[in-house]
């Protein structure tokens, strides 16, 4: 198969003209790159004709480094001149005044399909505050790890936030480009939102293959196209601290590890359940943050074998049910630190946490999902691009 051609690339060599004497601004990060390898801005702004008059960074920042949290802050960029606009500070939604003076902004950013990490938010903010603002908005599409995958509960009203901003499952199958047509037909209907579609894509193409072009860390814990498949079945440490995922090392999001957990019985264990699409293999790493930090852990290692068929976030029910099964509920629930509002917030739905702890069939939760999910799936065909 040739390779990919993402939505930047096709934008500036197929409709630059569109572009000409118009006052610019840009929401990406440096992970969005063009087939050159250099990054959508400095294409942009090399691009003869053009005027990149302003930048818009989301969660991490444009430079793509702060911690998974951590505010940044606006600046001027020291080569350019151009404001930087942090879109994950004081402000999460661009005010008038950054999009004054801008006749088009573009939204490219290498996301990852998964609700809960925050590159949704920030362009459904986007998409909405280019409405207000008479501005035009153009998504260039890319490709997301798990585009035929549709899995979690859809988010309840009360839980809607910055990581569940819209009536999703928490893993949705859809490009940025395709999110963009759903989120503005049925929430937002910004009438000059255009998409510049990705060339020979199809959703069968592996996601980890070299047809997909270079690959940059969206943000410092998603190191490797691997690490972005597993993260939606493992981002649930970020409110279990008594179960660590490797931040800061290389293996971020695609270990699970513990003190007391025994590696070789646990995964031995888990392969014997036969779920589709992943391999549990024993691992052991020092981790770098948080609770063991220092600390030689004996871990799982998730790999995902068949993307087509993973389903992440029933795998995280699955593994979280046996590691309670196994190792008590102390050491899962209620070590020091557990944020379980914050797990509820991941997860979309107050249910699920519960449902765990009752012992409810796993079956019979990942067969409410669907249910609950049947209307979501018939909106998304309707924008599917590929």
């Amino acid at each position: 198969m040739p390779n990919m051609i993402c939505g930047m690339d096709l934008l500036l060599e197929r409709h630059s003209r569109s572009l000409k004497g118009r006052r610019i601004g840009l929401l990406s990060h440096q992970a969005a790159l063009v087939s050159s390898g250099a990054t959508s801005a400095q294409a942009l702004h090399k691009a003869p004709g053009i005027t990149l008059k302003a930048l818009f960074g989301p969660e991490h920042g444009f430079i793509g480094q702060a911690v998974a949290g951590e505010k940044t802050y606006s600046s001027i960029h020291s080569d350019w001149k151009i404001p930087v606009h942090s879109l994950y500070g004081e402000m999460r939604k661009p005010t008038p005044a950054m999009l004054d003076g801008l006749d088009l902004v573009i939204c490219d950013l290498q996301d990852l399909g998964v609700r809960c990490y925050t590159y949704l938010a920030t362009m459904a903010n986007m998409l909405e505050a280019c409405r207000e603002a008479g501005v035009e908005m153009v998504v260039t599409d890319r490709p997301v790890p798990l585009p035929s995958v549709i899995d979690g509960a859809m988010p309840q009203p009360s839980l809607i936030s910055f990581v569940a901003p819209c009536k999703l499952p928490m893993v949705y199958g859809m490009t940025p480009g395709e999110t963009a047509l759903w989120i503005n037909r049925d929430f937002v209907d910004n009438q000059m939102l255009r998409v510049i579609a990705m060339h020979d894509w199809r959703r069968s193409c592996s996601v980890l293959s070299e047809n997909q072009g270079d690959f940059m860390p969206p943000s410092p814990g998603i190191k490797s196209r691997e690490t972005a498949l597993a993260y939606p079945a493992t981002v649930f440490c970020e409110a279990l601290p008594g179960i660590d995922c490797g931040r800061g090392t290389n293996m971020a999001f695609r270990v699970l590890g513990a003190p007391w957990l025994e590696a070789e019985k646990f995964c031995s264990h888990l392969s014997g359940l036969k779920l589709k699409g992943v391999a549990f293999h024993p691992y052991r790493y020092t981790a770098a943050s948080k609770t063991y930090a220092g600390r030689e852990l004996d871990a799982i290692r998730l790999s995902v074998t068949d993307p087509a068929v993973f389903r992440p976030v029933e795998c995280s029910l699955l593994v979280l049910r046996e590691l309670t099964t196994c190792y008590g509920v102390g050491r899962v629930w209620r070590h020091k630190g557990v944020r379980a509002k914050w797990f509820d917030k991941l997860y979309g739905d107050k249910r699920v946490r519960r449902q765990l702890f009752d012992g409810k069939p796993l079956k019979s939760i990942f067969k409410e999902w669907k249910l609950d999910s049947r209307e979501f799936l018939q909106q998304r065909e309707k924008h599917l691009l590929y």
